[in-house]
């Protein structure tokens, strides 16, 4: 009995996830370990007896026993407790990994359990708060309002009248925790060892689900994430988040503003808020959105329960045990991917996922590149505002684990944050497509963002083989500009306000080289038909010899057309609107410095290729 003592103490004290202590504590004293293997490996052994002997005698080829199956396993995790639910919830984004009849099932798993003895929580607030509770709060419910795997809610009034929400962590959860990730990570261990078709490094996940459900426990790094995302959205008057209170704020008890709000899935109660359901969900799609690009932090498990709709017409976010970052580099590879993905270059969609730490350096990304072609095809003829993110990720689910795939802890979080926002907004709207909603974004930081990996991506969208493609640049105009359906106007009026920005300066500068070249190649053809006109005796053979026309560099008319036979089908758009806003345009100083522009790159141009053709050099 000391010795199991002595487990708690030690792993009660872990402030942080650390595999190396955790593997000391529980090789010195085995009576408590002993005890737990049994409780958890028993019935993991029957469970894969099970599965082992229906897959010899082939009864598990049938889909509804898979689905059982996947079912049950999902079950057992739930009976084993926090650890091995979260385990499962980690899995769950794992493609790499899991077959995709597991996956569905374990996309399912809420980590909702039954509450704990009100008379521990008020304990653990009096040891973790060092006060009496009748100091500390005027009342406090003593029944929860809500249970997780990790702990419960209490309503509460500070002496200061104010409402809080109290979180209170489970009694000994650190040293459940700990014990459980010390026996999934010897099985991951063994795996690793012996089964020899496992890709992905199991005890590398293991030990960052660790990393996370440590993090989780720590409500005062809880307490600094939310007061993080209130700064960086403290600019946005739609997103709402709770006050922390921190002289009620230990490791184990969170002290926050209660929030009286209605959850985004209850949808008439949201309209009888006088809100629009649709609306919210535009703002959580939007807030999630800038989150992952422009922020680089954001809420990795945003469910029904953790976004509620508040009467003033703010979305408010509660919950922030499980926040992730994504470096700059990844933000920028995930927009590069967008572009690929758009412009159908699945060669160069394969590289992305390379750079993004999906697949390795030497492995052949040959037969890749086709696959992603035959997922991706179907989708993209209907257009990225129709796509399903859900049938896409299916999709990819399959590729992913059939290749060599290995998937970063970021993104499999990201995964699991937009699909439950989708699940969230198609509760509101069946129709929802979360690719539609986010493309317009993506396209907005293309065009606005002076990142020189996404000028480049940029240039990519809008030039194929030095030709400028009128058409998708008016469709990434639009997509830019769509925060909500525009008149053709609007989206003109958008457009000049956006070229002649400051944010628009290295379009406007790529314009003026590609009309610079056109107007060079077109003076340049002018001459050499010219010089074919004029007597054999008198002609000049040096520009016979040294200039050739590449279609390719000709003003591209065809394009132009095109554009404007787009733009004259489109709602409310008539050429008058043209010449109505040509002042508008013709004013601005930016046009004048075009203008000069043009006119000293076409000279340049002109001079250099004067010396060519004196010097001889064949172009």
């Amino acid at each position: 009995m000391a010795e199991e003592l002595s487990d708690f103490i030690e792993a009660s004290g872990l402030l942080s996830y650390d595999p190396v202590a955790i593997d000391s504590i529980y090789k010195k004293n085995p009576i408590r370990l002993l005890r737990r293997l049994w409780q958890t490996l028993l019935p993991i052994g029957l469970f894969l007896l099970g599965v082992g002997w229906e897959k010899l005698i082939g009864s598990l080829d049938k889909d509804e026993r898979k689905t059982f199956r996947a079912k049950e396993f999902t079950k057992l995790l739930v009976d084993l407790g926090p650890a091995f639910i979260k385990a499962g919830q980690a899995l769950s984004t794992r493609p790499d990994i899991v077959p995709p009849t597991v996956l569905e099932e374990l996309a399912q798993l809420q980590d909702q359990l039954p509450g704990f003895d009100s008379k521990l929580a008020m304990a653990c607030i009096e040891q973790d708060l060092d006060n009496k509770i009748e100091n500390i709060f005027a009342e406090i419910d003593k029944e929860p309002i809500s249970a997780a795997s990790l702990g419960q809610v209490h309503k509460a009034k500070l002496k200061s009248g104010e409402q809080v929400a109290v979180k209170i962590q489970r009694p000994g959860l650190r040293e459940q925790i700990t014990l459980d990730l010390y026996i999934v990570r010897n099985i991951a261990i063994w795996f690793k060892n012996n089964i020899g078709i496992i890709r992905s490094d199991l005890v590398a996940l293991i030990d960052e689900l660790g990393k996370r459900i440590f993090e989780e426990m720590d409500y005062i790094n809880e307490a600094n994430n939310a007061e993080k995302f209130k700064e960086l959205h403290s600019g946005n008057d739609k997103i709402a988040v709770p006050k922390i209170y921190r002289k009620a704020t230990s490791r184990r008890v969170l002290t926050m503003e209660w929030i009286d709000g209605t959850k985004l899935t209850n949808i008439e109660a949201v309209k009888n808020l006088g809100i629009n359901p649709n609306e919210m969900v535009e703002i959580g799609v939007s807030c999630s959105l800038q989150q992952l690009i422009e922020h680089g932090f954001f809420h990795a498990d945003p469910h029904p329960g953790n976004i509620l709709a508040m009467k003033d017409g703010r979305l408010c976010y509660l919950d922030f045990g499980m926040m992730s970052d994504i470096t700059q580099q990844s933000r920028v590879g995930l927009i590069r991917a967008v572009v690929h993905l758009v412009n159908r270059r699945f060669d160069k969609l394969s590289n992305d996922f390379v750079q993004l730490g999906f697949l390795s350096e030497d492995v052949d990304l040959t037969p890749i590149a086709p696959a992603f072609e035959s997922v991706f095809t179907t989708a993209l003829e209907i257009g990225v505002n129709k796509m399903d993110f859900k049938a896409v990720t299916d999709d990819m689910s399959g590729i992913m684990y059939k290749f060599p795939f290995k998937l970063p802890p970021y993104y499999a979080l990201i995964i699991r944050s937009l699909i439950t926002l989708e699940g969230i907004a198609l509760s509101v709207d069946p129709n929802f497509k979360i690719l539609g909603a986010a493309y317009p974004y993506f396209a907005r930081r293309l065009m606005e963002d002076e990142n020189p990996e996404l000028r480049n991506s940029l240039k990519e969208m809008l030039f194929d083989e030095n030709t400028l493609k009128l058409e998708r640049l008016d469709d990434l105009l639009q997509s830019a500009t769509k925060e909500k359906l525009l008149d053709g106007e609007k989206i003109l009026d958008q457009t000049i306000d956006f070229l002649f920005s400051k944010k628009g300066l290295f379009l406007r500068n790529e314009l003026v080289n590609i009309l610079a070249s056109k107007i060079d190649s077109v003076g340049w053809k002018t001459l050499i038909r010219l010089n074919e006109k004029l007597p054999t005796k008198i002609r000049s053979k040096t520009i016979e010899k040294s200039y050739k026309i590449n279609n390719k560099q000709l003003l591209n008319i065809s394009s132009i057309k095109k554009m404007f036979k787009m733009s004259k089908m489109k709602s409310g758009f008539k050429r008058k609107i043209l010449f109505k806003k040509l002042p508008k345009i013709l004013i601005t100083k930016d046009t004048y410095r075009m203008g000069l522009g043009l006119m000293q790159k076409t000279s340049e141009k002109g001079i250099i290729r004067l010396v060519k053709v004196a010097a001889g050099v064949r172009q």
